[in-house]
C-alpha cells in the first residue's frame, strides 16, 4: 500500500466526487480511479458505491476513512516532530555535571534553555568527570560539565568559566583566623580530596597547588561530591581545596579562605564531535548564563 493511495482515498471520501477530488489533488481523474481500484483490491473490499449520479462510502469505506485519517495525521505529526528535533526545539537532552557546576553555571543555563525550548525534556544527573566522558563515548550522554579535564580524545571541550580555588577549613582550625593561607600552610594538614580515577584532571590541578614544596600533601579521605567534602571538613576530618563557587553552600562549621597565588580551576562543557542543534543551543545558554551572573 502506497501513501498516495491513502491520500487519494481520503480526498474522494471527503469530496464524494472523483472529478472534484482529482482537481483538489491536481491529478487527472483516470490515475485517481486506478489508484482507488488498486487500494480496494489490496484490501479485498469495496470502499465506495458508485452510480452514474453519486459516489458514497460503503460501511467498510466509512471504517477505513477514520483509520486512514489517523495514519496521515500521525505521519504529519512525526514529520513535524523530526523537524523540531533536528532544529533542537523538541526531544530529550541528557546532561551530566560535576557537583560544583550546580553552584555556578548549571542552574541559570537550565532555566534559560527551558524557557527557550520548553518541548525539550532535560534529564540531568550528577556524574564525575570520568563517568561523563565514558557516558559520552558510549552514547549515553549528550552534554556534560566537568573540571580541568585535560585532553580527551573523541569528544569536544569548550571552556565556560574559570574560578579561584579556595581552602576549606573547620571553623575552629587555627588557619581559619588568617585572611589568606598558603600551600605551605596546608601541606602538613590532613587533606580531603577526590578520587583520581574518577576525576583525574581536577585532582591533578589540585595537586599542582603543592608543587615545589618539600613534602607531598597527606590525603586522609576521598569523596566524590563537593557537598560530602564540605561535610567531612565540618566534621574535622581534614581540610580541602574547592572552587570558589562552593561558598554558596553555607555549611555550618566550615570557613573558606583564599589561597596565596590565587590558583584557579576551569569548568568545561563537553559533548560529542558532531553536536546536534539542542546541544549547541545549551552551550550558548551556558555562556549567556555566565555573562548574566
Amino acid at each position: 500500500m502506497e501513501l498516495r493511495h491513502l491520500e487519494y482515498f481520503l480526498a474522494v471520501a471527503q469530496e464524494l466526487h472523483f472529478g472534484r477530488a482529482a482537481q483538489r489533488l491536481r491529478v487527472s481523474q483516470p490515475p485517481l480511479t486506478v489508484a482507488i481500484r488498486q487500494l480496494e483490491q489490496e484490501l479485498g473490499v469495496a470502499l465506495f458505491e458508485r452510480t452514474t449520479r453519486r459516489v458514497s462510502l460503503t460501511p467498510e469505506g466509512e471504517a477505513f476513512r477514520s483509520r486512514a485519517a489517523e495514519v496521515l495525521e500521525d505521519l504529519d505529526a512525526a514529520v513535524a516532530e523530526v523537524a523540531e528535533v533536528s532544529a533542537g526545539t523538541r526531544g530529550r537532552l541528557r546532561i551530566g555535571y560535576v557537583s560544583s557546576a550546580s553552584y555556578s553555571v548549571l542552574p541559570n543555563a537550565l532555566r534559560a534553555f527551558s524557557a527557550r525550548f520548553p518541548a525539550v525534556r532535560l534529564d540531568i544527573q550528577p556524574l564525575t568527570s570520568g563517568e561523563q566522558v565514558d557516558a559520552l563515548l558510549e552514547g549515553d550522554l549528550d552534554i556534560g560539565f566537568l573540571r580541568d579535564p585535560g585532553g580527551v580524545p573523541g569528544v569536544r571541550l569548550s571552556r565556560v568559566s574559570e574560578e579561584e580555588l579556595i581552602a576549606v577549613l573547620p571553623s575552629e582550625h587555627p588557619l581559619a583566623q588568617r585572611d589568606e593561607v598558603s600551600p605551605g600552610d596546608l601541606i602538613g594538614e590532613p587533606l580531603v580530596l577526590f578520587p583520581y580515577r574518577r576525576m583525574p584532571g581536577y585532582v591533578s590541578r589540585l595537586m599542582e597547588v603543592f608543587e615545589g614544596l618539600a613534602h607531598p600533601p597527606r590525603v586522609v579521605q576521598q569523596a566524590i561530591h563537593q557537598e560530602t567534602v564540605m561535610g567531612l571538613v565540618a566534621a574535622g576530618v581534614g581540610v580541602s581545596l574547592v572552587p570558589e563557587s562552593i561558598r554558596r553552600i553555607q555549611m555550618p562549621g566550615v570557613v573558606t579562605r583564599p589561597i596565596e597565588g590565587r590558583p584557579v580551576s576551569e569548568l568545561f562543557v563537553v559533548h560529542g564531535e558532531r553536536p546536534g542543534a539542542a546541544v549547541r543551543a545549551f552551550v550558548e545558554c551556558s555562556r549567556e548564563a555566565l555573562r548574566d551572573e
